[in-house]
């Protein structure tokens, strides 16, 4: 599907006939769709669709990050233990944590070819459907083997799903509104934060008409799939994919009623597509992330996501229990974690100023030397004003770090293996979580939370290294040309 260099004519933009110079523009072209997409001004109908795939990311992140607040009240229950008999205990809140990142490793792993072979906006629905019908089989588990079985399953769901929201986002926006619209699409999505941590801090120390507060939890998440069918009917097939996949008809219809929609919207013709460059045939197999350039993007990523999970999830998923150790009571932690949680969403909000200002790369090594810094300060603070300040740091760092790596390596790749070469290299995080909340368990009984903290501290090195010695300049640049 090599395109040919095309101008499309700036006077093919006048209302009433097809808009937007598209007209000039050939349809049965990979380069031109992508030209038509990335001159798109992001007026409302733009912002629309990232608003709709952040509400989906929303539902998702109250999924994936409510472990840490409901973790507690399991343990009240009986049904799990603080710590582990043995370094892989699996009665444990370790246990259950692990369970969650070996289905999202499973996920994001073996089932993330799944977008690029049946469609985004399929997947995007299913897999959403998946891990609400788990989770409310999980919210009636009266075992520990129970819990994490569920977990389990809810964890391939929430891995297909966050691949599939990334690559659908690339492909959807213009590119330079990428960094916003991942910045504006996680500071949606972590919202979602402050609302399980006050909805754990409130319903996780009681028993409402007699059901435990952790399952009142679960159960509020369930609800998401009520929007999942409005969702859907609001969001179109990436252009990109269809034309990747030579549906060019399909491409270019979805493609002319967008344009239609904001050329109305921005008062004035278009701007011309700019001259579509040659797009080489990528072949959509697992041997194609091996071959250059791609070999040291793959290598590079996959030691980027062994070790930032550490730094993310140590922190995120053990807050409660970390603040239980420096000797706070369960509520008490609770309601810091709460506090804590205020500040998910503005490390994206303040991506929405700075996300197409500056290389993501530069941003992500920044971030993890803030997470160093902060996690060693958290580890010795004791005064409240300074843990809960230390904590709103780490959580800041930690969610610029999210925004920043998922647009990064979603930029990374090619259409034609986006979703499968993103899920491969994320998985490796998963796979990191895994024996990570081990690791981190034992480090916390054997060392306290300062050990937490120096392990975290050296992952985030790792990071900063992987990132600034091998990662190449993405921004503001089309996805056809990051990919040649």
């Amino acid at each position: 599907m090599a395109g040919e260099g095309v101008r499309a004519s700036s006077t093919a933009s006048s209302p009433g006939a097809r808009t937007m110079a598209s007209a000039a523009v050939p349809v049965h072209d990979v380069g031109s769709i992508s030209a038509r997409l990335d001159r798109l001004p992001t007026t409302r109908s733009v912002w629309k669709l990232i608003i709709l795939l952040s509400l989906g990311f929303f539902f998702e992140l109250y999924d994936l990050l409510y472990t840490g607040y409901v973790a507690p009240g399991m343990v009240k229950a009986g049904l799990l233990t603080a710590s582990t008999t043995g370094l892989f205990g699996t009665t444990g809140v370790a246990s259950f944590v692990a369970a969650l990142f070996a289905g999202l490793f499973v996920g994001t792993m073996a089932c993330g070819f799944l977008a690029d072979r049946f469609g985004r906006r399929t997947v995007f629905t299913y897999s959403l459907l998946w891990y609400v019908g788990a989770n409310l089989v999980l919210a009636f588990q009266d075992s520990a083997s129970g819990l994490n079985t569920w977990r389990f399953l809810v964890g391939i769901g929430l891995g297909v799903e966050m691949i599939t929201i990334g690559t659908y986002l690339s492909e959807l926006v213009p590119k330079h509104v990428r960094g916003r619209a991942f910045a504006c699409c996680q500071a949606v999505g972590f919202s979602a934060v402050p609302v399980v941590a006050f909805i754990s801090y409130l319903l996780v120390p009681l028993k409402p008409f007699g059901l435990d507060g952790w399952r009142w939890v679960v159960l509020i998440g369930c609800h998401s799939a009520i929007f999942v069918w409005w969702i859907r009917r609001q969001l179109p097939e990436s252009p990109r994919w269809l034309a990747g996949k030579g549906r060019f008809e399909e491409a270019d219809r979805i493609l002319s009623a967008l344009e239609a929609r904001v050329e109305k919207e921005y008062g004035k013709p278009l701007p011309a597509p700019l001259v579509a460059e040659a797009i080489s045939t990528v072949r959509a197999g697992f041997g194609t992330m091996w071959v250059a350039p791609y070999r040291r993007r793959t290598l590079m990523m996959i030691v980027f996501n062994i070790f930032q999970t550490v730094g993310y999830y140590g922190f995120a998923n053990w807050v409660p229990t970390l603040l239980i150790k420096q000797g706070i009571t369960i509520t008490t932690s609770l309601m810091y974690s709460s506090i804590i949680a205020i500040a998910a969403p503005l490390g994206p909000i303040i991506g929405l100023l700075i996300a197409d200002r500056f290389e993501r790369k530069h941003v992500i090594v920044a971030m993890a030397g803030v997470n160093v810094v902060c996690g060693l300060v958290f580890s010795q603070a004791s005064a409240t004003v300074l843990l809960v300040t230390m904590g709103i740091c780490l959580t800041l760092a930690g969610n610029i770090i999210s925004y920043s790596y998922h647009t990064y390596q979603a930029e990374l790749f090619p259409t034609a293996i986006r979703a499968r070469a993103v899920g491969f290299v994320y998985s490796w995080s998963r796979f990191s979580a895994i024996f990570s909340s081990f690791i981190i368990a034992f480090v916390l009984h054997e060392f306290n939370v300062t050990g937490v903290f120096v392990f975290i501290a050296s992952s985030m090195l790792v990071v900063m290294v992987a990132i600034g010695l091998f990662g190449p300049r993405t921004r503001g640049m089309a996805l056809e040309k990051i990919s040649q």
